[in-house]
């Protein structure tokens, strides 16, 4: 399986790097834009029998290294795998 998490600051938490993303904005002409926010997405292939399996064994790394679940959130993507790739 094909597998993305993505990851992001949990509501409340200060985002310095989307803070100074969203003051530099406007500089550059796009003054229509707020409350941005940077995270990160981390791709996986799992070699798994079902998503069920492959989203379980992903939440395990989520919570045991990928994530920091004290100020991150994260959220799991799973794709079936291509052969042709």
């Amino acid at each position: 399986m094909r597998v993305r998490v993505l990851i992001r600051p949990k509501e409340g938490i200060l985002d310095p790097q989307g803070q100074a993303v969203e003051r530099a904005l406007p500089a550059l002409g796009y003054a229509n834009v707020s409350q941005v926010h940077i995270g990160k997405t981390i791709r996986l292939v799992v070699e798994a029998d079902d998503a069920a399996h492959a989203r379980s064994e992903v939440d395990e790394m989520c919570k045991r290294l990928l994530a920091n679940p004290v100020i991150e959130a994260y959220s799991i993507v799973i794709e079936a795998l291509d052969p042709s790739q």
